[in-house]
């Protein structure tokens, strides 16, 4: 179990930009499977994007393909979410996840699947005029 602490979010208007940065506290990041999950009022949590230990490999739900990019800096020990695009549908609070269980995924955890997860406390995004 790793300790996660999220940072960024805010209040933005339809069409505009957040970067939403995950970080460890007193541990590292190197070798986890992250993601970012997000849970609307009302909603399942649901998965946003996931990317592999490596960086290489990622995913992104359909509702934000296109408009989110997620990755990681293993130097500076944080995972990011660029969000571009807002729509007020992306109103929720976003979580940070990570896990380096054994055969876990970027998909599966992603998808929900995933064991030994370590979640942060959650940011909350806010897309309204």
């Amino acid at each position: 179990q790793v300790q996660l602490v999220e940072s960024g979010g805010g209040l933005v208007q339809p069409g505009g930009s957040l970067r939403l940065s995950c970080r460890p506290s007193g541990s590292t990041l190197a070798y986890y499977v992250l993601g970012w999950f997000r849970q609307a009022p009302g909603k399942e949590r649901e998965g946003v994007s996931c990317i592999s230990s490596s960086g290489v490999s990622t995913y992104y739900g359909d509702s934000v393909k296109g408009r989110f990019t997620i990755s990681r800096d293993n130097g500076e020990n944080a995972v990011y979410l660029q969000m571009n695009s807002l729509k007020p549908d992306d109103t929720a609070i976003y979580y940070c996840a990570a896990t380096r269980a054994r055969g876990v995924t970027m998909e599966t955890l992603c998808l929900g699947k995933g064991s030994s997860v370590s979640w942060g406390q959650g940011t909350r995004v806010t897309v309204s005029s």
